[in-house]
């Protein structure tokens, strides 16, 4: 279970930064934080979700880890940038969780580091980041 309040340095932004968050609820399977200092017309939320379907081993969990951000855009009027990232893990079929890790390890490596670089790229300078954030192949 997550801690109330995320303050610790577990989120940090593109300058390496930290960003708090507060717990505003939670529902079921699903918690919602906010950023401790937001704007209240420009809401800063981590969303945390799962969903299971099926049964036996054709039992699977979807979890979303999601931001989203409001922010004055070029026109001034608010516009949401959201990132997140999900994980589809069989898991009626699983007897360790070894290969969700080390998929969720390449995505994790391929979007915050450069090749062999064992540094966290807060900047969003790695290969994956990039590809995002410019919309690059």
């Amino acid at each position: 279970m997550l801690s109330n309040t995320l303050n610790t340095n577990e989120i940090k932004d593109a300058s390496a930064t930290e960003v708090e968050f507060q717990r505003l609820s939670t529902n079921g399977r699903s918690t919602e934080y906010a950023q401790i200092t937001e704007t209240y017309n420009l809401p800063h939320r981590l969303k945390i979700s799962h969903l299971e379907s099926g049964s036996g081993t054709a039992r699977r969990r979807r979890s979303v880890v999601r931001f989203d951000k409001t922010i004055a855009g070029a026109d001034l009027l608010p516009a949401t940038v959201s990132a997140y990232a999900v994980l589809d893990i069989p898991v009626g079929d699983l007897s360790a969780t070894t290969e969700a890790k080390n998929v969720l390890a390449e995505l994790m490596s391929f979007c915050a580091s450069l090749g062999a670089s064992t540094t966290i790229l807060y900047d969003c300078t790695g290969n994956g980041a990039v590809s995002l954030v410019t919309g690059g192949l």
